[in-house]
């Protein structure tokens, strides 16, 4: 009782004191999980003085019929099927799981890539100041057949 009496003072507090200095000890989550196939093959970079990271690019597709939809006389749907793929890139730290996605990923293996977003900003070799958004993986399900192959 005097547990539970003592945690609400405690969040009363936080939240009196947090809209005055700013303090959010509030929850967040920022996960994030794409399926698709493999881009590239993938390479493993190392800035001086930084641990290594193995990075490559994962494809995913989306699907939709445009057009009238249902038609009129109930034989189904018209209208034709337009895709979109958009390109994820995925940066590898974690000391184990870098080194086998640089061993086991290929070039249109299908997996799913498991991690958080992150937005960053770089400059590119014309001096141009880019944005960039990648998923920093902490988990990678190895879907294609042919994988098991090559363990």
């Amino acid at each position: 009782m005097l547990r539970n009496a003592s945690a609400q003072i405690f969040r009363q507090v936080v939240r009196y004191k947090s809209t005055e200095t700013s303090l959010i000890l509030e929850r967040s989550i920022n996960r994030v999980q794409v399926l698709g196939r493999v881009g590239q093959d993938p390479v493993m970079r190392q800035v001086e003085g930084r641990n290594p990271v193995t990075i490559f690019s994962v494809a995913t597709n989306e699907m939709w019929r445009s057009g009238e939809g249902e038609a009129e006389t109930g034989t189904g749907t018209t209208g034709d099927i337009s895709q979109k793929t958009t390109w994820h890139r995925v940066s590898v730290f974690k000391p184990g799981l870098r080194d086998v996605a640089y061993q086991y990923v290929k070039k249109g293996t299908r997996i799913l890539v498991e991690g958080k977003l992150d937005y960053g900003e770089y400059v590119d070799k014309n001096q141009v100041r880019r944005q960039a958004t990648t998923i920093i993986a902490d988990n990678i399900v190895f879907l294609s057949d042919n994988f098991r192959e090559q363990i």
